[in-house]
């Protein structure tokens, strides 16, 4: 029997995606040019809802791709990797991205407003997870490490040297590990 052998490669995850309870955009990260445009990509989002919003299971297989999903109050969180892609692996990484860091982040209220008033925060834990489709960290405690070393003080309220001694910081915790 023929085996489909695959050169291994960093790059794992394909899209990151946060859409409203009505299917819409709220957040989209595209880590490859599967979907090149903005209407194709809206396309991929509303199939993408439509296919996952009434069933009760986390991972479906659509279009040749791996679709993670998990809801919260009202929204719909999505983690796309390639349909050979590791579905634990993916799953990891929402919720590392966004059940665990986003819960401690939002101390635990992770709904669409709330989202809303700390979206610096939200691209910070999405560029600190994954890079590109490469996944960067996906242990959650070290994300949630990295926002107790910030403070409670929002990024836009900070001055640039406490942003500065805050990247600092989780520089030297990133070399420490």
């Amino acid at each position: 029997m023929d085996e489909l052998i695959l050169d291994p490669s960093l790059y794992t995850v394909k899209a990151i995606l946060t859409l409203d309870n009505g299917g819409d955009r709220f957040f989209a990260k595209y880590c490859d040019n599967s979907y090149p445009g903005v209407k194709e990509q809206k396309a991929f989002e509303k199939n993408t809802f439509n296919k996952t919003c009434q069933t009760d299971t986390e991972t479906a297989l659509l279009g040749g791709l791996t679709v993670v999903c998990k809801s919260s109050i009202d929204l719909y969180f999505y983690t796309i990797g390639s349909s050979y892609e590791n579905e634990m692996m993916l799953m990891a990484i929402l919720n590392c991205l966004f059940f665990d860091s986003l819960s401690q982040m939002l101390r635990k209220n992770v709904e669409k407003r709330a989202l809303l008033e700390n979206m610096e925060g939200f691209f910070l834990v999405v560029d600190e997870i994954v890079d590109w489709g490469v996944i960067l960290e996906s242990n959650p405690q070290q994300w949630v490490q990295w926002v107790a070393l910030r403070g409670d003080v929002p990024l836009t309220e900070q001055t640039k040297s406490q942003v500065l001694q805050s990247a600092k910081e989780q520089i030297k915790w990133s070399l420490l590990r």
